[in-house]
């Protein structure tokens, strides 16, 4: 039982690190700029075929390591051609940047389809990745473990950014007071297409991550979107920590509600089988 409970713990916790990779993007975009971006999903599909080609060219262990930066570029260049063409001229009507970016997400996944094909491309890992490792009787496989690894160091290192560096200063003042630190002279444009690239890049590290886990579909990213924008509104606008807290939760949840059912459906089972034959040891001695 203590070994069913951790292995559905760490489940829980490499897909909270998955979706904790396609939230950040959006705590960053949405809680800055409040712009509902519907094709931030597509921006994991990006990265997911990014890191297919990657391995087509460079394969091996090499090729993985060198997907990811891959990824991040592709997907933050285009974030930044969305936002420079068209959020920045709909950011003060908020619904029709919904809208507009609703059609972007369907032409990039019609354009995914007319590249790639409707099947799914599959992303082989290296062999450093296709092992797992025992540890308290638990089955921990390299490429989550791998999965949990990415998670931990890009939040690090955006929380490095975002406390430490002179573009993380500017992202909080703008935070705090769009209007204020635009009459302080900051260039408020600069900054969000700044952080709008930066979200954009990590849900294409998301995607090079989901790669591993499964193929790669014109419309994957879709699966993402909406409980990314719930994580991102349950912990707080722009709030890193609180986003953090909330995905963790979200990803550990599911399991542990499907624990929880197999362990009382099991308790369930033992004491009905119990008191079967409790009635049946009465039924045999009466006389």
């Amino acid at each position: 039982m203590d070994a069913l409970f951790l292995n559905q713990l760490f489940n829980g916790a490499s897909l909270a690190s998955l979706y904790l990779l396609a939230a950040l993007g959006l705590a960053l975009s949405f809680g800055l700029m409040r712009v509902i971006n519907m094709a931030h999903g597509e921006m994991l599909m990006l990265g997911g075929y990014l890191a297919w080609m990657t391995l087509l060219v460079v394969p091996g262990a090499i090729g993985i390591i060198l997907a990811i930066p891959v990824a991040f570029i592709g997907a933050a260049a285009m974030g930044g051609l969305i936002q420079s063409t068209l959020i920045r001229r709909l950011s003060a009507r908020p619904l029709d940047t919904l809208l507009a970016t609703w059609g972007v997400s369907l032409i990039l996944q019609q354009g995914a389809r007319d590249l790639f094909g409707a099947v799914g491309v599959e992303v082989r890992a290296p062999e450093w990745l296709t092992g797992s490792f025992v540890a308290f009787g638990v089955t921990l496989p390299s490429a989550r473990l791998f999965i949990i690894a990415i998670a931990a160091l890009v939040l690090g290192a955006l929380a490095l950014v975002l406390l430490k560096t002179r573009i993380g200063l500017l992202v909080r003042a703008v935070n705090q007071d769009r209007m204020m630190a635009s009459a302080t002279g900051i260039d408020v444009r600069r900054v969000d297409l700044t952080v709008f690239c930066l979200g954009s890049g990590v849900a294409g590290l998301a995607g090079v991550m989901l790669a591993l886990l499964g193929p790669v579909t014109p419309n994957v990213g879709q699966s993402y979107i909406i409980p990314a924008f719930l994580v991102v509104v349950m912990g707080g606008l722009g709030s890193i920590v609180g986003t953090t807290a909330s995905r963790s939760s979200w990803g550990c949840s599911p399991r542990w509600r499907r624990f929880s059912s197999m362990s009382a459906s099991r308790r369930c089972c033992c004491s009905s089988s119990s008191s079967f034959s409790s009635r049946c040891a009465r039924k045999a001695s009466s006389p």
